[in-house]
């Protein structure tokens, strides 16, 4: 299920207030500055700090 681009458009992490990375295939939604990605159920972003989990940073690639 896809998000809609106006969504993508104003969603921002609740944590640093920044920009977002949708991966569509993976259906989360990722904040690379601090690592971490929130998911998406049946097609809405949970957008909870809480519920956020860590993600491999593009820093920390070999």
């Amino acid at each position: 299920m896809s998000i809609d681009p106006k969504l993508l458009d104003v969603l921002a992490c609740p944590k640093d207030k920044g920009p977002l990375t949708y991966l569509e295939k993976e259906q989360i939604l990722v904040n690379e500055r601090l690592g971490i990605a929130y998911r998406i159920d049946d097609g809405i972003p949970v957008m909870l700090i809480d519920e956020a989990v860590e993600w491999p940073s593009a820093d920390s690639q070999p």
